[in-house]
Protein backbone atom coordinates (compact mmCIF):
# COMPACT_ATOMS: atom_id res chain seq x y z
CA UNK A 1 0.00 0.00 0.00
CA UNK A 2 0.96 3.47 -1.12
CA UNK A 3 1.55 6.01 1.77
CA UNK A 4 -0.59 8.25 -0.39
CA UNK A 5 -3.26 6.40 -0.74
CA UNK A 6 -4.35 6.31 3.10
CA UNK A 7 -3.29 7.73 6.18
CA UNK A 8 -4.12 6.47 9.37
CA UNK A 9 -5.23 8.77 12.55
CA UNK A 10 -5.34 6.95 16.46
CA UNK A 11 -7.60 9.04 18.96
CA UNK A 12 -7.17 7.45 22.30
CA UNK A 13 -8.65 7.60 25.80
CA UNK A 14 -5.82 9.16 27.38
CA UNK A 15 -5.57 6.57 29.53
CA UNK A 16 -2.72 4.13 30.09
CA UNK A 17 -4.57 1.12 28.83
CA UNK A 18 -5.89 2.67 26.23
CA UNK A 19 -3.40 4.41 24.99
CA UNK A 20 -1.33 1.60 25.15
CA UNK A 21 -4.23 -0.45 22.86
CA UNK A 22 -4.14 1.94 20.03
CA UNK A 23 -0.55 2.50 19.93
CA UNK A 24 0.83 -1.28 19.82
CA UNK A 25 -2.12 -1.42 16.80
CA UNK A 26 -0.42 1.95 15.53
CA UNK A 27 3.27 -0.71 14.88
CA UNK A 28 0.97 -3.78 13.45
CA UNK A 29 -1.22 -1.13 10.79
CA UNK A 30 2.56 0.89 10.31
CA UNK A 31 4.30 -2.47 9.20
CA UNK A 32 1.57 -2.82 5.99
CA UNK A 33 3.78 0.46 4.30
CA UNK A 34 0.55 3.03 5.38
CA UNK A 35 1.46 6.32 7.21
CA UNK A 36 0.09 6.19 11.16
CA UNK A 37 -0.35 9.84 13.10
CA UNK A 38 -1.07 9.09 16.66
CA UNK A 39 -3.14 12.17 18.07
CA UNK A 40 -3.64 13.06 21.85
CA UNK A 41 -2.47 15.49 24.10
CA UNK A 42 1.28 16.03 24.57
CA UNK A 43 1.27 14.84 27.87
CA UNK A 44 -0.30 11.87 27.10
CA UNK A 45 1.27 10.62 24.06
CA UNK A 46 4.69 11.15 26.01
CA UNK A 47 3.15 9.23 28.22
CA UNK A 48 2.41 6.43 25.82
CA UNK A 49 5.77 6.30 24.24
CA UNK A 50 7.54 5.89 27.49
CA UNK A 51 5.40 3.15 28.64
CA UNK A 52 5.10 0.99 26.16
CA UNK A 53 6.58 -2.33 25.59
CA UNK A 54 8.39 -4.34 23.44
CA UNK A 55 9.06 -2.05 20.84
CA UNK A 56 10.84 1.42 20.32
CA UNK A 57 7.35 3.41 18.47
CA UNK A 58 10.16 6.90 18.29
CA UNK A 59 12.51 4.66 16.22
CA UNK A 60 9.75 2.99 13.66
CA UNK A 61 9.04 4.09 10.87
CA UNK A 62 5.64 5.17 9.45
CA UNK A 63 4.34 6.32 12.88
CA UNK A 64 3.98 10.27 13.48
CA UNK A 65 2.99 11.33 16.81
CA UNK A 66 1.08 15.13 16.83
CA UNK A 67 1.48 16.40 20.44
CA UNK A 68 -1.09 19.09 21.11
CA UNK A 69 -1.11 21.08 23.84
CA UNK A 70 -4.78 21.60 25.78
CA UNK A 71 -5.05 23.86 29.29
CA UNK A 72 -4.63 22.76 32.48
CA UNK A 73 -7.07 20.35 33.83
CA UNK A 74 -7.66 18.99 37.68
CA UNK A 75 -5.16 15.84 38.40
CA UNK A 76 -6.40 14.67 42.04
CA UNK A 77 -5.28 11.98 43.55
CA UNK A 78 -7.02 8.68 43.40
CA UNK A 79 -9.45 8.12 46.47
CA UNK A 80 -8.22 4.72 48.56
CA UNK A 81 -11.51 4.23 50.67
CA UNK A 82 -13.68 5.48 47.99
CA UNK A 83 -16.30 2.27 47.91
CA UNK A 84 -17.16 2.45 44.53
CA UNK A 85 -13.02 1.71 43.07
CA UNK A 86 -13.89 3.19 39.26
CA UNK A 87 -11.08 6.21 39.41
CA UNK A 88 -13.23 8.51 38.92
CA UNK A 89 -10.57 11.14 39.45
CA UNK A 90 -9.25 9.72 35.90
CA UNK A 91 -12.88 11.76 34.40
CA UNK A 92 -11.42 14.95 34.22
CA UNK A 93 -8.68 14.37 32.19
CA UNK A 94 -11.38 12.67 29.48
CA UNK A 95 -13.23 15.54 29.53
CA UNK A 96 -10.65 17.97 28.70
CA UNK A 97 -9.13 15.92 25.86
CA UNK A 98 -12.66 15.26 24.73
CA UNK A 99 -13.58 19.33 24.88
CA UNK A 100 -10.06 20.41 24.09
CA UNK A 101 -9.03 17.99 21.06
CA UNK A 102 -11.92 18.00 18.74
CA UNK A 103 -10.47 21.32 16.60
CA UNK A 104 -6.67 20.39 16.38
CA UNK A 105 -7.82 16.63 15.07
CA UNK A 106 -10.71 18.39 12.42
CA UNK A 107 -7.34 20.51 11.39
CA UNK A 108 -5.00 17.54 10.92
CA UNK A 109 -7.82 15.78 9.06
CA UNK A 110 -8.29 18.36 6.57
CA UNK A 111 -4.62 18.92 5.89
CA UNK A 112 -4.21 14.53 5.39
CA UNK A 113 -7.33 14.53 3.51
CA UNK A 114 -6.07 17.00 1.06
CA UNK A 115 -3.28 14.85 -0.09
CA UNK A 116 -4.88 11.49 0.63
CA UNK A 117 -6.94 9.24 -1.27
CA UNK A 118 -8.73 8.24 2.15
CA UNK A 119 -7.99 9.22 5.76
CA UNK A 120 -8.97 6.20 8.36
CA UNK A 121 -9.64 7.50 12.11
CA UNK A 122 -9.43 4.74 14.74
CA UNK A 123 -10.93 6.03 17.71
CA UNK A 124 -11.33 5.14 21.41
CA UNK A 125 -14.97 4.30 21.82
CA UNK A 126 -14.81 6.75 24.49
CA UNK A 127 -13.55 9.62 22.16
CA UNK A 128 -16.41 9.94 19.45
CA UNK A 129 -16.78 13.85 20.51
CA UNK A 130 -12.96 14.39 19.07
CA UNK A 131 -13.55 13.17 15.81
CA UNK A 132 -17.43 14.11 14.86
CA UNK A 133 -16.39 16.34 12.26
CA UNK A 134 -15.53 13.67 9.89
CA UNK A 135 -19.10 13.92 8.62
CA UNK A 136 -17.96 17.18 6.64
CA UNK A 137 -14.73 15.99 5.15
CA UNK A 138 -16.10 13.40 1.82
CA UNK A 139 -12.88 11.29 1.91
CA UNK A 140 -12.55 10.41 5.62
CA UNK A 141 -14.07 7.48 7.48
CA UNK A 142 -14.04 6.27 11.53
CA UNK A 143 -13.85 3.28 12.83
CA UNK A 144 -14.23 2.34 16.65
CA UNK A 145 -11.80 0.76 18.72
CA UNK A 146 -13.72 -1.24 21.66
CA UNK A 147 -10.86 -1.60 24.49
CA UNK A 148 -12.76 -4.56 26.16
CA UNK A 149 -13.26 -8.11 25.49
CA UNK A 150 -15.63 -9.24 23.03
CA UNK A 151 -17.31 -11.11 25.72
CA UNK A 152 -17.59 -7.76 27.80
CA UNK A 153 -18.72 -5.95 25.34
CA UNK A 154 -21.69 -8.11 23.86
CA UNK A 155 -22.93 -8.49 27.94
CA UNK A 156 -23.29 -4.32 27.71
CA UNK A 157 -25.12 -3.89 24.48
CA UNK A 158 -27.29 -6.94 24.96
CA UNK A 159 -28.03 -6.59 28.85
CA UNK A 160 -27.96 -2.92 28.44
CA UNK A 161 -29.40 -1.81 25.01
CA UNK A 162 -30.57 -4.55 23.10
CA UNK A 163 -31.79 -7.82 24.65
CA UNK A 164 -35.74 -7.09 24.21
CA UNK A 165 -35.04 -6.81 20.58
CA UNK A 166 -32.96 -9.55 19.42
CA UNK A 167 -34.04 -12.79 17.65
CA UNK A 168 -34.88 -16.03 19.22
CA UNK A 169 -31.55 -17.16 17.64
CA UNK A 170 -29.57 -14.93 19.49
CA UNK A 171 -31.38 -15.52 23.05
CA UNK A 172 -30.83 -19.08 22.43
CA UNK A 173 -27.14 -18.91 21.36
CA UNK A 174 -26.71 -16.52 24.64
CA UNK A 175 -28.66 -18.61 27.12
CA UNK A 176 -26.15 -21.10 25.80
CA UNK A 177 -22.39 -19.96 25.43
CA UNK A 178 -23.11 -17.09 28.58
CA UNK A 179 -22.54 -18.31 32.01
CA UNK A 180 -26.23 -17.69 34.19
CA UNK A 181 -24.09 -15.69 37.11
CA UNK A 182 -22.25 -13.06 34.88
CA UNK A 183 -22.17 -10.23 37.02
CA UNK A 184 -23.87 -6.86 36.69
CA UNK A 185 -22.88 -3.49 35.99
CA UNK A 186 -23.79 -2.30 39.25
CA UNK A 187 -20.75 -1.28 41.58
CA UNK A 188 -18.67 -1.44 38.40
CA UNK A 189 -18.57 2.23 37.39
CA UNK A 190 -18.62 5.87 38.91
CA UNK A 191 -21.69 8.67 37.97
CA UNK A 192 -18.88 10.87 37.26
CA UNK A 193 -17.89 8.15 34.52
CA UNK A 194 -21.44 7.16 33.60
CA UNK A 195 -22.31 10.98 32.74
CA UNK A 196 -18.91 11.39 30.67
CA UNK A 197 -19.72 8.43 28.39
CA UNK A 198 -23.36 9.78 27.63
CA UNK A 199 -21.84 13.00 26.43
CA UNK A 200 -20.34 10.88 23.61
CA UNK A 201 -23.78 9.09 22.73
CA UNK A 202 -24.70 11.40 20.39
CA UNK A 203 -21.61 11.07 18.02
CA UNK A 204 -21.25 7.48 18.20
CA UNK A 205 -23.48 6.83 14.94
CA UNK A 206 -20.18 8.55 12.81
CA UNK A 207 -18.54 5.01 12.72
CA UNK A 208 -17.99 2.21 9.65
CA UNK A 209 -17.22 -0.45 11.63
CA UNK A 210 -15.45 -1.98 14.74
CA UNK A 211 -12.32 -3.35 15.95
CA UNK A 212 -11.35 -5.96 18.77
CA UNK A 213 -8.14 -6.46 20.88
CA UNK A 214 -8.93 -10.26 20.96
CA UNK A 215 -8.29 -13.12 18.86
CA UNK A 216 -11.71 -15.59 16.97
CA UNK A 217 -9.59 -18.36 19.23
CA UNK A 218 -10.82 -17.37 22.13
CA UNK A 219 -13.82 -14.86 21.49
CA UNK A 220 -15.58 -16.44 18.04
CA UNK A 221 -18.23 -17.25 19.19
CA UNK A 222 -19.21 -13.50 21.09
CA UNK A 223 -17.75 -11.97 17.93
CA UNK A 224 -20.45 -13.26 15.76
CA UNK A 225 -23.08 -12.53 18.31
CA UNK A 226 -21.63 -8.68 18.20
CA UNK A 227 -22.20 -8.97 14.54
CA UNK A 228 -25.93 -10.26 15.15
CA UNK A 229 -27.06 -7.42 17.14
CA UNK A 230 -24.89 -4.78 15.60
CA UNK A 231 -25.56 -5.45 11.80
CA UNK A 232 -24.42 -3.71 8.76
CA UNK A 233 -21.31 -2.62 10.21
CA UNK A 234 -18.18 -4.82 10.19
CA UNK A 235 -16.34 -6.15 13.15
CA UNK A 236 -12.54 -7.18 13.05
CA UNK A 237 -11.11 -9.52 15.75
CA UNK A 238 -7.55 -8.29 15.23
CA UNK A 239 -5.54 -9.06 18.28
CA UNK A 240 -3.38 -9.37 20.29
CA UNK A 241 -1.92 -6.17 19.49
CA UNK A 242 1.40 -6.63 21.49
CA UNK A 243 4.51 -7.96 20.39
CA UNK A 244 4.42 -11.61 20.96
CA UNK A 245 8.46 -11.95 21.31
CA UNK A 246 11.44 -9.42 21.89
CA UNK A 247 13.89 -8.34 19.79
CA UNK A 248 16.47 -7.81 22.35
CA UNK A 249 17.05 -10.87 23.98
CA UNK A 250 19.29 -9.86 27.17
CA UNK A 251 21.63 -11.78 29.86
CA UNK A 252 21.63 -11.26 33.46
CA UNK A 253 25.18 -9.65 32.63
CA UNK A 254 23.52 -7.04 30.22
CA UNK A 255 23.44 -3.46 32.11
CA UNK A 256 20.20 -2.92 30.79
CA UNK A 257 18.39 -6.23 31.58
CA UNK A 258 15.67 -5.13 34.39
CA UNK A 259 16.99 -6.18 37.88
CA UNK A 260 13.80 -7.85 38.11
CA UNK A 261 14.39 -10.00 35.49
CA UNK A 262 17.18 -10.59 36.27
CA UNK A 263 16.20 -11.90 39.31
CA UNK A 264 13.96 -14.05 37.11
CA UNK A 265 16.33 -15.54 35.56
CA UNK A 266 17.43 -17.32 38.82
CA UNK A 267 14.29 -18.74 39.95
CA UNK A 268 12.72 -22.11 38.71
CA UNK A 269 10.49 -22.98 35.69
CA UNK A 270 6.79 -22.24 36.50
CA UNK A 271 7.87 -21.00 40.37
CA UNK A 272 6.90 -17.11 40.42
CA UNK A 273 3.54 -15.51 40.57
CA UNK A 274 3.13 -12.06 39.03
CA UNK A 275 1.32 -9.48 40.79
CA UNK A 276 -0.13 -6.55 39.52
CA UNK A 277 -3.74 -4.62 39.99
CA UNK A 278 -2.75 -2.02 36.30
CA UNK A 279 -2.44 1.46 36.60
CA UNK A 280 -6.00 2.47 37.84
CA UNK A 281 -6.36 0.06 41.09
CA UNK A 282 -6.21 1.70 44.80
CA UNK A 283 -6.43 -0.37 48.09
CA UNK A 284 -7.00 0.54 51.55
CA UNK A 285 -4.09 0.18 53.65
CA UNK A 286 -5.55 -2.89 55.37
CA UNK A 287 -6.22 -4.75 52.13
CA UNK A 288 -2.03 -3.63 51.19
CA UNK A 289 -1.43 -5.32 54.96
CA UNK A 290 -3.47 -8.74 54.18
CA UNK A 291 -2.00 -9.13 50.87
CA UNK A 292 1.21 -8.60 52.28
CA UNK A 293 0.58 -11.02 54.71
CA UNK A 294 -0.99 -13.55 52.00
CA UNK A 295 1.93 -13.33 49.98
CA UNK A 296 3.99 -14.04 52.45
CA UNK A 297 2.43 -17.10 53.87
CA UNK A 298 1.94 -18.47 50.57
CA UNK A 299 5.67 -19.34 50.41
CA UNK A 300 5.33 -18.90 46.77
CA UNK A 301 8.01 -16.48 44.94
CA UNK A 302 6.81 -13.51 43.93
CA UNK A 303 7.13 -10.21 42.36
CA UNK A 304 4.43 -7.68 43.51
CA UNK A 305 4.16 -4.14 41.58
CA UNK A 306 2.80 -1.86 44.09
CA UNK A 307 2.27 1.16 42.85
CA UNK A 308 -0.42 4.24 43.56
CA UNK A 309 -2.43 4.68 40.84
CA UNK A 310 -2.25 7.00 37.85
CA UNK A 311 -3.53 10.76 37.69
CA UNK A 312 -5.16 12.45 35.11
CA UNK A 313 -1.64 13.27 34.48
CA UNK A 314 0.86 10.64 35.49
CA UNK A 315 3.87 13.96 35.01
CA UNK A 316 1.70 16.00 37.97
CA UNK A 317 4.61 17.29 40.31
CA UNK A 318 7.21 14.77 38.32
CA UNK A 319 9.88 15.99 41.30
CA UNK A 320 7.73 14.03 43.52
CA UNK A 321 6.93 10.93 41.55
CA UNK A 322 9.20 8.53 43.63
CA UNK A 323 7.60 9.42 47.12
CA UNK A 324 5.39 6.82 48.33
CA UNK A 325 2.39 5.98 49.82
CA UNK A 326 1.78 2.65 50.74
CA UNK A 327 2.89 1.46 53.62
CA UNK A 328 3.89 -2.04 54.47
CA UNK A 329 3.70 -4.18 57.70
CA UNK A 330 7.12 -3.33 59.61
CA UNK A 331 10.41 -5.33 58.19
CA UNK A 332 8.30 -6.64 55.72
CA UNK A 333 10.62 -6.43 52.87
CA UNK A 334 13.83 -7.64 54.96
CA UNK A 335 11.46 -10.95 56.20
CA UNK A 336 10.64 -11.70 52.27
CA UNK A 337 13.71 -10.98 50.59
CA UNK A 338 14.70 -14.44 49.93
CA UNK A 339 11.40 -14.96 48.45
CA UNK A 340 10.21 -12.03 46.71
CA UNK A 341 10.43 -8.55 45.33
CA UNK A 342 8.34 -5.41 46.10
CA UNK A 343 8.48 -3.22 43.11
CA UNK A 344 7.40 0.84 42.89
CA UNK A 345 8.45 1.68 39.66
CA UNK A 346 6.77 0.81 36.29
CA UNK A 347 7.77 -3.07 35.41
CA UNK A 348 8.08 -4.74 32.48
CA UNK A 349 4.89 -6.78 32.51
CA UNK A 350 4.94 -8.51 29.21
CA UNK A 351 8.97 -9.48 29.64
CA UNK A 352 7.73 -11.21 33.09
CA UNK A 353 4.90 -12.97 31.61
CA UNK A 354 7.48 -13.83 28.90
CA UNK A 355 9.45 -15.57 31.47
CA UNK A 356 9.72 -19.03 31.78
CA UNK A 357 9.96 -18.68 36.12
CA UNK A 358 6.88 -16.75 35.84
CA UNK A 359 3.76 -19.40 36.93
CA UNK A 360 0.82 -17.20 37.29
CA UNK A 361 -0.38 -13.98 37.33
CA UNK A 362 -2.22 -12.38 40.44
CA UNK A 363 -4.29 -9.80 38.28
CA UNK A 364 -7.84 -7.12 38.48
CA UNK A 365 -7.87 -8.78 34.91
CA UNK A 366 -8.39 -5.49 32.72
CA UNK A 367 -8.33 -6.58 29.18
CA UNK A 368 -4.52 -5.73 28.53
CA UNK A 369 -3.75 -7.48 30.90
CA UNK A 370 -5.83 -10.47 30.34
CA UNK A 371 -4.28 -10.27 26.08
CA UNK A 372 -1.01 -10.56 27.54
CA UNK A 373 -1.19 -13.25 30.12
CA UNK A 374 -3.10 -15.41 27.96
CA UNK A 375 -1.12 -14.87 25.24
CA UNK A 376 2.17 -15.53 27.12
CA UNK A 377 0.69 -18.91 28.66
CA UNK A 378 0.71 -17.68 31.72
CA UNK A 379 -2.77 -18.73 34.22
CA UNK A 380 -4.71 -15.94 35.45
CA UNK A 381 -5.76 -15.36 39.44
CA UNK A 382 -8.35 -13.33 39.12
CA UNK A 383 -9.20 -9.88 41.44
CA UNK A 384 -11.77 -8.03 39.51
CA UNK A 385 -12.13 -4.01 40.50
CA UNK A 386 -14.05 -2.30 38.57
CA UNK A 387 -15.27 -1.43 34.87
CA UNK A 388 -15.57 -4.79 32.44
CA UNK A 389 -12.89 -6.59 34.75
CA UNK A 390 -15.66 -8.49 36.49
CA UNK A 391 -17.10 -9.84 33.41
CA UNK A 392 -13.61 -10.40 31.93
CA UNK A 393 -12.85 -12.52 35.28
CA UNK A 394 -15.86 -14.44 34.19
CA UNK A 395 -14.44 -14.95 31.01
CA UNK A 396 -10.69 -16.32 31.62
CA UNK A 397 -11.96 -18.51 34.71
CA UNK A 398 -15.48 -20.00 33.86
CA UNK A 399 -15.32 -19.65 30.36
CA UNK A 400 -11.95 -20.34 28.88
CA UNK A 401 -10.63 -21.82 32.01
CA UNK A 402 -7.20 -20.16 32.17
CA UNK A 403 -7.81 -18.73 35.29
CA UNK A 404 -9.76 -19.18 39.17
CA UNK A 405 -10.70 -16.40 41.26
CA UNK A 406 -8.56 -15.23 44.13
CA UNK A 407 -11.20 -12.73 44.87
CA UNK A 408 -14.81 -12.71 44.22
CA UNK A 409 -16.70 -9.67 42.60
CA UNK A 410 -18.77 -10.73 44.71
CA UNK A 411 -16.87 -10.20 48.56
CA UNK A 412 -15.67 -6.74 46.51
CA UNK A 413 -16.66 -5.08 49.63
CA UNK A 414 -15.12 -6.94 52.46
CA UNK A 415 -11.02 -6.80 52.86
CA UNK A 416 -9.78 -10.31 51.25
CA UNK A 417 -7.98 -12.17 54.79
CA UNK A 418 -4.04 -12.89 54.37
CA UNK A 419 -4.68 -16.58 55.15
CA UNK A 420 -7.66 -16.64 52.28
CA UNK A 421 -5.41 -15.35 49.67
CA UNK A 422 -2.34 -17.36 50.41
CA UNK A 423 -4.86 -20.24 49.78
CA UNK A 424 -6.02 -19.59 46.81
CA UNK A 425 -2.46 -18.20 45.21
CA UNK A 426 -1.31 -21.76 46.24
CA UNK A 427 -4.27 -23.50 44.53
CA UNK A 428 -3.96 -21.68 41.72
CA UNK A 429 -0.05 -22.41 41.46
CA UNK A 430 -0.51 -25.93 41.87
CA UNK A 431 -3.26 -26.36 39.38
CA UNK A 432 -1.57 -28.44 36.56
CA UNK A 433 -5.23 -28.74 34.66
CA UNK A 434 -4.73 -24.50 34.82
CA UNK A 435 -1.20 -24.57 33.31
CA UNK A 436 -2.01 -26.94 30.17
CA UNK A 437 -5.28 -24.99 29.35
CA UNK A 438 -3.13 -21.69 29.87
CA UNK A 439 0.01 -22.62 27.69
CA UNK A 440 -2.23 -24.59 25.02
CA UNK A 441 -4.18 -21.54 24.67
CA UNK A 442 -1.03 -19.30 24.82
CA UNK A 443 0.60 -21.18 21.62
CA UNK A 444 -3.44 -20.68 19.83
CA UNK A 445 -2.76 -16.73 20.41
CA UNK A 446 0.65 -16.62 19.10
CA UNK A 447 -0.08 -18.79 16.13
CA UNK A 448 -3.71 -16.73 15.05
CA UNK A 449 -1.16 -13.26 14.28
CA UNK A 450 1.05 -15.81 12.25
CA UNK A 451 0.71 -15.63 8.45
CA UNK A 452 -2.91 -17.65 8.14
CA UNK A 453 -3.89 -16.98 11.17
CA UNK A 454 -7.68 -16.07 12.01
CA UNK A 455 -6.38 -12.64 13.79
CA UNK A 456 -3.69 -11.98 11.03
CA UNK A 457 -6.44 -12.72 8.54
CA UNK A 458 -8.47 -10.50 10.07
CA UNK A 459 -6.00 -8.18 10.05
CA UNK A 460 -4.94 -8.25 6.55
CA UNK A 461 -8.87 -8.12 5.86
CA UNK A 462 -9.20 -4.53 7.78
CA UNK A 463 -6.31 -2.94 6.07
CA UNK A 464 -7.48 -4.12 2.44
CA UNK A 465 -11.07 -2.82 3.41
CA UNK A 466 -9.73 0.71 4.08
CA UNK A 467 -7.11 0.25 1.07
CA UNK A 468 -9.92 -0.40 -1.32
Amino acid sequence: MSSDQVEIVMVPLPAQGHLNQLLHLSRLISAYGVSVHFASTTTHNRQARIRVQGWNPNTTQNIHFHDFDIPSFPTPPPDPISPNKFPSHLVPSFHAAATHLRHPVAALLRHLSSKAKRVVVIRDSLMASVVQDVASIPNVESYTLRSISAFAMFLMLYNDVVKEKVSQEVLALTNEIVPEDVPSIEGCLSTEFLDFTSSQNEFRSFTSGYLYNTSKVIESAYMDLLAKIVPNKNHWAIGPFHPLSFLEKKTSNDSSHHFCLKWLDKQESNSVIYVSFGTTTTFSDEQIEQLALGLEQSDIKFIWVLREADKGSVFDGEKQMKRYHYQLPKGYEERVEHMGIVMREWAPQLEILGHPSTGAFLSHCGWNSCVESMTMGVPIGAWPMHTDQPRNAVLVTKVLGVGAFVREWTHRDDVAKANRVADEIRKLMASGKIRKRAKDLGGSLRRSMAEGGDSRMELDSFVSYISR
